[in-house]
């Protein structure tokens, strides 16, 4: 008899939980707006690409100036586009390691009406310059509130389903999903009204606590928790370590907080503030190897399957460029290097390296893996799936390497007193115009997608779908 702890069954104690229908539809209305988002925004991110290469473009429309735009790319992609995605693969996981429905698909689908109308919010203020001015906290007062409802609204659902869960032990990418949650709260209610009550340099260290912390306590533990998920689940494979994956995230949980101050290396912050925010990067390759080499080790003699899967292809391409970014991240926080790249096309890169590499790369993998099962459908096309795969990639590579060598030259030239900034800028035109046709690229990449999607959600049955 399998160990029971109240009404618990015990992993690994060969025990058996009932199957259960899952309704998803929460994860349907999720999934299905953020790759709508993704469509939309992707666009924008073209018309900005392209206003570093032609400047006047569309000048002439208030909306549709840099200043405008801008902020609606950067939010469109994080809450229009990729915390939604994660959210729809979460209310799709959760449920399934704990062997139990979802607390409340009600309450999942007023979430997702929520969140649809904040990112609809956003799409009207933003482009009339309705900004708070700080960094990935451009939206209005009234729109933040109502992020924070809905994410009490998706917390307590998620926490209510893990604590209704069946198995005693809990895997790990439970504990990231619950990290997130509490994490998230934390740096958003920071970022977004903390912020507020602070001025000059404290003012700036709160936000780019609060920047540095989106990355790496919102989106890097929710998109660790889907690649443990998904990575075993492609390829069949049980996870290398469990232990090391508890390493990782401990080890996230108390580093990546100290982190964010590194952005302001060489400004007007304390020294012991700008040592301790590098101590901590570079100590911040300690849950990045742990993940990254239990990834490596769990498809140890499984790389064949790259080849023929699409969801792994996503996931370790993503997993590799996480861990370049997280090398990338330790490294640039050193004050010699810092004092070349800083404020250079280089942390763009990095930061799209991060967001669209490895985070977005991750959230497509779940999304084609799950698609199938949540419509039950056959997967459109797989040979849309690999282009979109190809384009994704050859394009991210093209912009993020493009965007490195850019970056630490336009450093190199702002560090020499003699040339004149104008001079800067036109040296770099070369690099946006590179950085334009790779956006086209990631753009295909993203149509891809998209229409992959869409043609699947929209397509026949099951036992009577078609694959091109």
């Amino acid at each position: 008899m399998p160990e029971q702890t109240s009404g618990r069954v015990a992993l690994g104690a060969g025990g058996t939980v009932p199957a259960i229908e899952h309704c998803d539809t929460t994860a349907k209305w999720f999934m299905i707006s953020s790759v709508s988002y993704f469509f939309i925004v992707g666009i924008i991110a073209l018309t900005i690409a392209a206003k570093f290469c032609w400047p006047s473009l569309l000048g002439s429309v208030q909306y549709l100036t840099y200043g405008r735009l801008r902020p609606l790319h950067v939010n469109g992609m994080l809450f229009g586009w990729l915390l939604p995605a994660d959210m729809a693969l979460t209310f799709f996981i959760v449920p399934r390691l704990c062997a139990v429905k979802l607390y409340s698909e009600k309450l999942g689908v007023a979430t997702a009406v929520l969140w649809n109308i904040i990112v609809l919010g956003a799409v009207v203020t933003l482009p009339l310059g309705m900004n708070q001015g700080l960094e990935y906290a451009e939206l209005p007062m009234g729109l933040d509130i109502l992020v924070v409802i809905a994410w009490l609204m998706f917390s307590y659902n998620i926490f209510a389903t893990i604590f209704a869960r069946k198995y005693e032990a809990m895997y790990v990418s439970l504990w990231y999903i619950m990290g997130t949650l509490v994490w998230t709260a934390f740096v958003y209610l920071t970022g977004n009204f903390a912020v507020l009550f602070a001025t000059g340099t404290n003012q700036a260290n709160l936000n780019w606590m609060y920047v540095h912390n989106a990355v790496g306590l919102i989106f890097t533990p929710v998109g660790l928790a889907i690649a443990y998920y998904y990575i075993p689940k492609s390829s069949n494979t049980p996870i290398y370590s469990h232990r090391l994956s508890m390493i990782g995230f401990w080890a996230l949980a108390f580093v990546y907080v100290w982190t964010g101050a590194h952005h302001m290396i060489h400004g007007p912050i304390s020294q012991w503030l700008q040592t301790i925010s590098i101590a901590f990067s570079v100590m911040l390759l300690i849950p990045v190897w742990a993940a990254v080499y239990n990834f490596f080790a769990t498809m140890k003699g499984q790389w064949h399957q790259l080849r023929e899967s699409v969801p792994l292809k996503f996931l370790m391409s993503g997993v590799v460029f996480y861990l370049l970014t997280c090398f990338q991240g330790p490294m640039h926080s050193l004050r010699s290097v810092n004092a070349i790249v800083s404020k250079t096309d280089w942390i763009p890169g990095h930061a799209h390296m991060a967001l669209l590499g490895a985070f977005s790369f991750f959230a497509i993998a779940g999304i084609y893996f799950t698609l199938p099962r949540l419509f039950q459908r056959k997967l459109f096309s797989e040979v849309l799936a690999n282009w979109s795969y190809w384009f994704l990639m050859i394009g991210g590579l093209g912009f993020f390497v493009t965007l490195w060598l850019g970056g630490f030259w336009q450093g190199w030239q702002w560090n020499n007193p003699a040339i004149p900034f104008i001079d800067t800028v036109k040296a770099l035109q070369p690099i946006w115009l590179v950085r334009f046709f790779s956006g086209v690229l990631m753009f295909a990449g993203i149509v891809s997608f998209v229409y992959n999607v869409m043609a699947t959600i929209l397509g026949q049955a099951r036992d009577e779908a078609q694959t091109v």
